[in-house]
């Protein structure tokens, strides 16, 4: 993939510093999803023509949330058209937690299932942490269990959390520089925030950079989004991030997903990110839209994930 384009001019009639411009780069993760998709799906047709099996995937739902539903859906979907075996278990809001862990050990010591997902949340009477931490660490596709968020911390390999190991991925695939960088992240979320961070301080390709991370308790956010030449925003709060906060030239990476009022639209809304799209766009070099920047990256990981979690302990 290409990068931005960097223009520099140079004012011969004045003392000033030569201006920077620069093109700004959508960063599309609608097209790395499928480039994704389409190299997982050709690994797994090679296995099946020499007879071998395939990787398994099984999602578990408890409970009636529909956005819960439709992502569980989408997972089953998009493992059907790369050719992972895919089950998904629907269970009831009054599931006690006792059956939902017996289910869980069932898969934990089912060969055909190299990758167990819990779709979270959970109803309130269920520990979410116990769940978790009863999936087997080698089938975990989630990347929650805390072996692997362990292993990452330490810098050993592991299943790595799909979101945060999307964003790395995007980063990589667009070649975007990130040695030495200095990547602010804000938001301290143990879905996102944190582990991208541990992520990004690794000293590995697409990585070693160094991290800040910020949150609520920051008197002034900007200090430190100002510096960032990775700006990775992960809060959850509509178009929060805007222009003034940002330097020329940022890598903006926006995680959020926001539903704002807009009559104009069939539905009511319109879904925006963390970030103001339109006016940091005039300033940055790259960035995620939203939708279809980091969003479509998650499922792609989930599916990157079985398939690892296939060639290491069921191929």
């Amino acid at each position: 993939m290409t990068g931005c384009v960097k223009i520099i001019l140079k004012n011969k009639r004045s003392l000033k510093p030569a201006d920077t411009f620069y093109i700004m780069q959508i960063i599309d993760g609608k097209k790395v999803a499928v480039e994704i998709k389409e190299e997982l799906k050709k690994e797994i047709s090679k296995l099946k023509q020499s007879g071998k099996k395939v990787p398994g995937l099984v999602a578990i739902l408890v409970g009636d949330n529909h956005a819960s539903q439709i992502y569980v859906k989408s997972k089953g979907k998009a493992c059907e058209q790369i050719g992972i075996l895919s089950k998904t278990e629907i269970l009831p809001a009054d599931t006690t937690e006792e059956e939902l862990l017996n289910l869980v050990n069932k898969y934990n010591k089912d060969s055909n299932f190299h990758g167990i997902l819990v779709q979270l949340p959970l109803p309130a009477h269920i520990n979410e942490d116990k769940i978790i931490e009863s999936i087997n660490p080698e089938k975990d596709v989630d990347g929650f269990h805390p072996v692997n968020v362990g292993r990452l911390v330490i810098g050993k390999d592991a299943l790595r959390s799909c979101t945060p190991a999307g964003i790395q991925e995007l980063l990589k695939r667009y070649k975007i520089e990130t040695k030495g960088k200095h990547v602010v992240i804000v938001g301290r979320s143990n879905i996102v925030g944190k582990p991208i961070a541990n992520i990004m301080v690794q000293k590995e390709e697409f990585a070693n950079s160094i991290v800040t991370v910020c949150h609520s308790a920051a008197e002034d956010l900007s200090y430190f989004t100002k510096q960032a030449d990775i700006l990775i925003s992960a809060i959850g709060k509509a178009e929060f991030i805007t222009k003034d906060m940002v330097k020329e030239g940022v890598v903006i990476i926006d995680v959020g997903i926001n539903r704002v009022e807009d009559a104009s639209k069939k539905n009511g809304y319109r879904v925006v990110g963390d970030v103001d799209f339109n006016a940091i766009s005039q300033k940055c070099s790259y960035i995620t839209p939203v939708p279809g920047g980091v969003g479509p990256m998650t499922i792609a990981m989930l599916l990157k994930n079985t398939f690892k979690a296939y060639q290491k302990f069921g191929g």
